[in-house]
């Protein structure tokens, strides 16, 4: 089994879903070249298409890793309002310490958000990364939660036109068949005005962007342009109903592309 899966392994569909719900960890950058606070945004939205954006309550967790120590940042989160394209939505502005050099992955556990629309609760569990002086410290290694995706491929500095390889994990255990949705950040928060910058690109015809992991939960993208791409891990957890209804429980991961020069 090799870890760069084929092109029938990892099938690109297009459903008929017009977008995806994204938990975004946003910061400017992933790339810190001094120490201090690193702003960070996050936001429950549909950054293709600049579309809706959900109201989201205070996470449950959110903290960082760095160098295999945790750390909460849960008190450096503030209530914000944030505005798409469509409407307004309830959000959350904090920070990250960086002082040291090495990857800093960050984490977010929200609480479970009722979609009234498809009758189920979603929970996305986000992963994103920085890094400051390009030491590789933390990225590769498995964070311990419910449900996540494993990087293969080193997560601030992507290439783009080469590819990016995840892992789904469940428990410490392999999710074969996982459901990826794939999204780019065609609009980016504005970290001043609270709202969202012009898309870049239009979303694609035809529906959500999908990837299907492999029987060792591989799977692989080929990555066209430079930004934000983020990964989303359709209920591969293991818990499966919130409040009676059903839940589905995601993994999210982030991940930063750069054109070469």
């Amino acid at each position: 089994m090799t870890k760069l899966l084929s092109a029938a392994a990892v099938a690109i569909a297009l459903p008929a879903i017009a977008d995806a719900h994204f938990l975004l960890e946003y910061t400017a950058d992933t790339m810190i070249d001094a120490p201090g606070n690193v702003p960070v945004k996050l936001i429950f939205w549909h950054p293709f298409s600049n579309g809706h954006v959900m109201d989201l309550d205070k996470p449950q967790e959110f903290y960082v890793i760095h160098n295999g120590q945790k750390t909460d940042l849960l008190d450096t989160l503030e209530p914000v309002r944030f505005t798409g394209g469509e409407n307004e939505g309830a959000a959350f502005k904090g920070y990250v310490p960086v002082k040291r050099s090495g990857d800093y992955v960050l984490v977010t556990v929200p609480q479970p958000y009722y979609e009234e629309s498809e009758n189920i609760y979603i929970q996305q569990i986000a992963k994103a990364f920085l890094n400051r002086n390009e030491l590789p410290t933390d990225w590769m290694n498995p964070v311990g939660l419910p449900v996540e995706i494993i990087p293969l491929n080193k997560p601030t500095n992507i290439i783009a036109g080469s590819t990016f390889t995840g892992r789904v994990m469940a428990e410490g255990q392999p999710v074969a068949g996982a459901e990826i949705e794939i999204e780019y950040m065609a609009a980016e928060p504005d970290m001043e005005s609270a709202a969202a910058s012009a898309p870049t690109v239009s979303p694609m015809p035809g529906g959500t962007l999908v990837a299907t992991s492999d029987d060792n939960g591989y799977f692989t993208f080929g990555v066209p342009k430079a930004g934000y791409w983020g990964f989303a891990a359709l209920g591969a957890g293991p818990v499966t109903e919130h409040n009676g209804k059903e839940l589905s429980q995601d993994a999210v991961i982030w991940i930063r592309a750069w054109d070469l020069e």
